[in-house]
């Protein structure tokens, strides 16, 4: 995010004399080729959904919406990295109205990417939860028109906020609000799980296991949800140490790592692909077919 790259800038100074803690610098080729790979993937998730009608249901769905949200990710370093360089080469003005604008809306895609990470999440567990405890009228609560409506709400409001936050984002009461929506949702899903876990030990004991497709279902989840909280969680904290301690060595020395932090989250694209064709057969042979198909046509 620029403001917060800006907000960093003018503190590092002053961070410096109270902390022995250099700045850790990455070669820009870095996240560029990260991101790179992470919106190819995420893309040939996309395309694999749609090109395959076994697979347009409201759980694939849901994961094509975390996999916008991950691409989204991609794709804002990407342009950044772009802008960067249209800069450095003098086709940009520093500072002038264009690359105002043109960084206002690459923050918008970075704020859009954590926003529709965190829904998606949310909407994955609640599906989850449906599937497992509802069953037998699963088809009925969560049809595909009522999951693409869903959707259609979600990144609605997203965009919404996005625009909004990146708009205010010099206030602290928004930085506020942006870091709290990270422990929300995380709440939100935790209660999800105990709920579940609690109900699953009960069935179990009255009738035999849980459906295995069910419950690998959750297994998948949970794995998404830790790779999002360890990709994720550092850059969280880094915003909150910058609005509320910039100065102490201490909260200086995490935020030297600054651009590691950055990394971690254009690995939480690449990575989720692999966890999608981990754990879904289904779509790891529809991976297979359509690389198959496209390599002998």
């Amino acid at each position: 995010m620029k403001h917060i790259i800006n907000l960093y800038e003018s503190i590092n100074s002053t961070a410096r004399n109270n902390s022995d803690c250099p700045p850790v610098v990455l070669p820009e080729e870095i996240f560029f080729t990260i991101s790179i790979v992470g919106v190819l993937e995420n893309l040939m998730v996309l395309l694999t959904v749609i090109k395959n009608k076994n697979l347009q249901s409201p759980m694939y769905f849901f994961i094509c919406s975390l996999a916008i949200s991950d691409m989204l990710g991609s794709l804002y370093k990407i342009l950044e990295n772009i802008l960067i360089m249209f800069r450095n080469m003098g086709y940009l003005e520093p500072q002038g109205s264009f690359e105002t604008t043109a960084d206002d809306v690459v923050d918008s895609l970075f704020i859009l990417s954590l926003l529709g990470s965190i829904c998606s999440l949310s909407v994955i567990a609640a599906d989850r939860y449906i599937t497992i405890f509802h069953a037998l009228r699963y088809h009925r609560i969560v049809t595909p028109r009522r999951a693409l409506v869903v959707l259609m709400v979600i990144w609605t409001c997203c965009m919404g906020s996005g625009i909004t936050i990146v708009t205010f984002s010099h206030h602290i009461p928004t930085v506020i609000a942006f870091t709290a929506l990270f422990p929300l949702m995380l709440a939100f899903i935790l209660c999800l799980y105990l709920h579940m876990f609690l109900l699953a030990r009960s069935h179990a004991r009255r009738t035999s296991t849980l459906p295995r497709a069910n419950m690998r279902g959750a297994v998948t989840l949970t794995v998404l949800l830790g790779v999002f909280i360890f990709c994720w969680a550092p850059f969280v904290l880094h915003v909150l140490l910058m609005t509320f301690c910039p100065a102490d060595p201490y909260c200086a020395c995490y935020m030297s790592l600054f651009q590691v932090n950055g990394v971690l989250i254009m690995c939480n694209a690449v990575i989720d692909p692999f966890i999608y064709a981990f754990r879904s057969p289904e779509l790891r042979d529809a991976f297979k077919k359509m690389t198959f198909c496209n390599r002998y046509q």
